[in-house]
């Protein structure tokens, strides 16, 4: 199974590119993911997490080789916009209980060791074992509707990688820095207390035939064709979409999913708001601070 680092290097050689990952999935994570996977006997039975709706967030608070025909046509950056007023709610964007928090290279998670407190286990199609098999229970929720909603089509998607705590992402950042020095991994792995797998509310995905996980072909498979298309209908976006590095801090990472809530996944898709930084009116978010 090609691990992260080398979709880094082909990046670089072939791209010019050094790749940025937000997952860099743990040992286990990454070697599982290409495998086929059985499915989970364990059911979420856990309601949905509730977020103290404040006022809006955005007014208050600061491959091998390059993808197909089908992903290589750059998108067009949005003119940064807050949510539109119709939105029923509006959660804070620091608060990492909240579905709308943002986590980025200039926005830690405070505190940085948070834990969810309402973790489980989603009765999806796994891939993985241990921690990484966890969400909170809203993204659970959803991810068995859209894991179904995809089933039902004929696209078979299993977990490649969820929640990720603080002390495994210490542990996963200081190999790459002992390996590599820190300039490579700040280019391979988010720091600890800056990744979106900590919040529960992300996960990475596979192809249920265990097809190019964590590796630029995977914008070809299934699983993340349907994905792109539908996973808004379910509350989810693709963080880290093409060509957007320069915004998110990461290169596409057609994999990695992220909880924002039905109605603002909707919003960004029928707008084309490619990041949750466009989104919500921050600041771009390439390199550390």
């Amino acid at each position: 199974m090609p691990s992260r680092r080398a979709f880094a290097g082909f990046l670089t050689a072939g791209a010019g590119l050094a790749a940025l990952t937000a997952c860099t999935p743990d040992g286990p994570a990454s070697s599982a993911a290409g495998a086929s996977a059985t499915p989970s006997a364990a059911a979420s039975n856990a309601t949905p997490t509730q977020v103290t709706a404040v006022t809006p967030a955005a007014a208050t608070e600061p491959s091998s080789a390059p993808p197909s025909a089908a992903h290589s046509q750059a998108p067009t950056p949005s003119q940064a916009a807050a949510p539109s007023q119709s939105a029923a709610k509006q959660f804070s964007l620091t608060d990492p209980a909240s579905q709308w928090v943002v986590v980025n290279k200039h926005r830690p998670l405070n505190p940085q060791n948070y834990v969810p407190a309402d973790l489980v286990q989603p009765n999806i199609r796994l891939a993985v074992t241990g921690e990484a098999t966890l969400m909170n229970s809203t993204t659970a929720a959803a991810a068995e509707k859209m894991f179904a909603a995809a089933a039902a089509e004929g696209v078979i998607m299993a977990l490649a990688s969820g929640y990720r705590s603080y002390s495994t992402q210490v542990v996963t950042y200081n190999g790459y820095v002992a390996n590599s020095g820190q300039a490579a991994a700040d280019r391979a792995s988010a720091r600890p207390g800056h990744s979106e797998h900590q919040t529960g509310w992300s996960f990475d995905i596979a192809d249920g035939g265990g097809a190019c996980s964590f590796q630029p072909c995977f914008a070809d498979q299934p699983a993340a064709i349907w994905a792109k298309a539908n996973a808004h209908k379910f509350g989810f976006i693709v963080r880290y979409p093409w060509m957007f590095h320069e915004t998110t801090g990461y290169f596409y990472e057609s994999w990695h999913l992220r909880y924002i809530g039905v109605e603002a996944a909707t919003e960004m898709n029928t707008r084309g708001i490619a990041t949750l930084e466009e989104y919500f009116g921050l600041e771009a978010a390439p390199d550390y601070l």
